[in-house]
Formats: C-alpha cells, structure tokens, sequence
C-alpha cells in the first residue's frame, strides 16, 4: 500500500505546473534591426516610406498658415484674422494660367461674296475695327485682288467655297452678300442665280440657327420691280414680273427675304434685312454692265457711252462707304428691318452721263440703244426710316464720290491695256 501510496503521490507531483520556471528570454535587439531593414528592402517599402515623407513635408511647407484667435478687447468673442493666400512661385501655378485658345477673343464674322464689290469694302471696315473675318467666295465675280491687303492679317481667312453648298463655322454675325448683283452677270445664269438666293440663303440661315449666330441678309431695291409708288417705302410690296428675264434675280431676293423672316419666326434667328440701291466706287467690275461703271469705262477707254432708251428713267446713286456703314449700323441695332439704304438724289441717265463727263472728258459722247426688258423708269429710295431708327444717311454725293472711283477705274484700265 505504501508503494501505491508513493507512486500516487509521484504521479500527481510530475503533472502539476511548475510556476516557478524562468521565462524565456527576448531576443537580441540586433536581430530585431535586421528583421526592420529586410522589412522595409523588401519590395521598395523604404522608397514608398520616403515619397510619403517628402509628400507630407510639401503639404505642410505649402499650405498657409493658421490664423491665431485675437481677442478684441472691447468683446468677449474671438475673432480670426483673415488669411492672406499667396500662389507659390512653384511649376504648379502655371498650371492655373488660361490657355491662349480660350482667353477672351474678338468678334468672329463671316462674310459671304467678300471678294466682291461692296463685300470687300465692308471686310476693310470690320478689320479695321477688330473683328476677325471669315470670307467665303466662290470668285464667280469676286477677285482675290480685292483682299490682296489682308493676306498677311491673322484675324483674315479667305475660303474659296460656294454658299449654295454648306459649309460648317463658328461665329457671331453672318453678313450674306453672296449673289450677281449686275444685270450682265445674273442673266448670264440665271438658274445659278437664283439656286443663291435660294439654297445660299438657306444653308447660311441653317448656320445661323446652328450657333445661334445674327444674320444680315443684303437684298435689293428690285424687289419693288417697276414701281408704281414714288419714292419707295419699306411697306411697298413692288410691282414684279414674276416670269421676266430679270426675275431670276428680282423674285430669288423676294425668296430670301421670305426665307429670312420664316426663319426668324419659326426658328428665332436673329436676324436684319437690308434692301440695297444702286451703289457705286472703287473696286467694281469693268464691264459690269450697271450704269455708273459702263459710263466711267467707256470714258475712259474714249467709247461712246451707252444710254439704254431715251434716258430718262431715274436712278439714286451712293458711294460704297455710306452702304458699308449702314450694313454695320443694321447689323449692331435692334432692329429686323427691311431697310432701305441709298442716297435719296435722284439723277436721269442723261444727267448722270453729264457728271461722267465733266469728270473724265468733256468732249465724251452718248450712244443710244433700245431698251432692255423690265427695265425700271423711277427708283428713289425713302430712307425716313433708316434715319430714324438707325441714325444713318449718305454722307458723299455723286461729284465727290465719282472721282474717286474714276482713279481707281483709270489706274486698272492702264493695267490691262499694258
């Protein structure tokens, strides 16, 4: 029993804990920098370690200042003095700089036929102002000659284009010039004629209702045909041969102008009609067949100058500057129009070779011929309405205005005699 005892007593001393032990010991502080350093080796963790403390550093050296409480002595309240922000003379300012494309730009207008007679006039006056101009011409009677002065202007684009195609842009103001305007051009094709007052037309209002762009349509004092009222208002709805020889000019404008305000009541164009008269000054075609140019050519060129029947109908002449400035005074107004914009003296055509004459040569001539086809008796504009809403009137008469286009008529006929 004593042995059992023993060996009881043995086996419970053997399985109970020993509380006593010796805890193990920590190990080494230099194995613990090693495991550190392989730590951060491994997989670059010491690079990213690093970017993280030169980002911090930069946030901090960068970002301003907090403001100290002040107290204000008269109140129990503190107040925070407002914080003067600086931008850092670091690359990332330029970043904040607007880019060249996108600072504040100029007007941007495009003019349709501006290689023309008075489009080129009026491209002269919308550069000369600031405007950047956009010249579409498909050279039917435009010529390049007649922008030669802006091919180096950075703020001039000339497009060889015709209207009766579409074209895409991106601008402000569309003044439409684009058409023959003189008999001898518009009836040499008249089905093209009137496909540009009529598709042109179109397509350029189509642009404008596009980019929401203001569109000045330049139509004419034929539209009142052979009148019966004398002079003529805007309110006269003319007096039009529908199937004549000059109707695919006459009735294409009258479809322009009703082109014009449909889309100006159905589509919200912004929108301005003028209705030119017979203008006149430098660059115009030689042969154009109008009167003012045929009678300042043939002088000059020492011909008879030819009047078309007994020469007595009437006709109102401007200079080309007036017309630019009233195209412009029309454009940047209120109003929607029609205009009539002319200079209201009114001459015979055998008065109007008189003033050739005392201009070029006294000892010139007149040569008779039968009339041509719908040819109008009277035309004088009433211009009561331009005056007051637009503040604009002719400035030169025939004899100041004449000279001047007889030296540049002059300068070119020597040209192309040499």
């Amino acid at each position: 029993m004593k042995q059992l005892h023993k060996q009881a007593s043995l086996n419970q001393h053997l399985q109970m804990p020993t509380h006593s032990a010796k805890p193990s010991k920590p190990p080494p502080r230099a194995g613990a920098a090693r495991s550190a350093a392989s730590y951060l080796l491994r997989e670059q963790r010491l690079l990213f370690v690093v970017v993280g403390a030169l980002l911090a550093s930069s946030f901090f050296l960068l970002r301003p200042s907090l403001p100290v409480p002040i107290s204000h002595p008269s109140s129990s309240h503190l107040i925070l003095p407002q914080p003067t922000y600086t931008l850092p003379t670091t690359p990332f300012s330029a970043a904040r700089r607007v880019p060249a494309a996108l600072k504040q730009r100029g007007r941007r207008v495009v003019v349709t036929g501006g290689a023309g007679f008075v489009g080129s006039h009026l491209v002269d006056k919308l550069l000369a102002r600031g405007d950047s101009v956009i010249v579409i011409d498909n050279f039917f009677t435009g010529r390049k000659e007649n922008l030669v002065s802006h091919f180096g202007d950075p703020r001039f684009e000339l497009i060889r284009h015709d209207v009766v195609e579409p074209i895409l842009l991106e601008v402000d103001q569309i003044y439409h010039l684009a058409c023959p305007a003189s008999p001898v051009h518009y009836k040499y094709n008249p089905i093209k004629t009137i496909k540009t007052n009529v598709m042109g037309t179109l397509n350029m209002l189509g642009l404008a209702k596009r980019i929401g762009a203001r569109f000045l349509l330049t139509s004419t004092s034929e539209v009142y045909g052979d009148p019966l009222e004398h002079p003529q208002k805007e309110t006269y709805w003319g007096h039009v041969n529908p199937i004549g020889v000059r109707s695919c000019y006459d009735e294409g404008k009258r479809t322009a102008e009703t082109l014009t305000m449909d889309y100006h009541r159905g589509a919200e164009v912004e929108v301005r009609i003028a209705r030119i008269f017979n203008t006149y000054g430098p660059r115009m075609c030689l042969d154009d067949g109008r009167v003012v140019s045929n009678f300042v050519a043939q002088a000059l060129r020492r011909q008879p100058m030819t009047v078309y029947g007994d020469g007595k109908q009437t006709r109102s002449f401007q200079y080309v500057s007036d017309l630019v400035d009233g195209l412009v005074a029309l454009m940047e107004s209120d109003h929607i129009g029609p205009f009539n914009l002319g200079n209201p003296g009114e001459f015979t055509m055998l008065e109007l070779a008189e003033v050739v004459k005392e201009t070029i040569d006294p000892d010139a001539t007149i040569d008779f011929k039968e009339n041509t086809a719908d040819d109008p008796h009277m035309r004088k504009p009433d211009i009561t309405k331009a005056k007051e809403l637009l503040n604009w009137e002719p400035k030169v008469s025939l004899r100041e205005g004449l000279p001047l286009m007889v030296t540049d008529f002059r300068k070119r006929i020597l040209d192309e005699e040499n």
